[in-house]
């Protein structure tokens, strides 16, 4: 995944809308698919890598790696590491990411009303 440049118009375009607006902040860490689905998973408790993995089929190891890395950089998400063989890690939302539970079960009730008014139009 790549990383937007710094020096770019539309990193500075993004990092002014971060700063004018704490909704685009907060989407800027949650905001996509996958840490949006990460955080829905561990708001219920810890988990582990591969436990996480079977909840998403659709993510790569890569992919997941990536998101769990980012959501752990903004503190959203803890690691922990035993050492044991193999090596097992688990994943748990700090205190802050879990103030997210209002948030994704709102979002959950939004969608589940969306999706009911789309299905009735069609």
């Amino acid at each position: 995944m790549t990383r937007i440049k710094e020096t770019s118009t539309h990193y500075a375009n993004k990092k002014m809308m971060e700063d004018w607006c704490p909704e685009v902040y907060a989407a800027s860490i949650i905001g996509n698919q996958w840490s949006l689905a990460i955080c829905c998973f561990l708001i219920n408790g810890k988990l582990r890598f591969s436990e996480l993995r079977k909840k998403m089929p659709g993510i790569t190891e890569r992919m997941l790696t990536i998101q769990l890395r980012r959501l752990e950089e903004n503190g959203v998400v803890t690691r922990k590491v035993y050492p044991e063989v193999p090596p097992r890690v688990e994943y748990e939302m700090t205190a802050i990411g879990k103030q997210l539970k209002t948030i994704t079960e709102a979002l959950e009730a939004w969608g589940l009303a969306h999706r009911r008014l789309q299905s009735k139009s069609r």
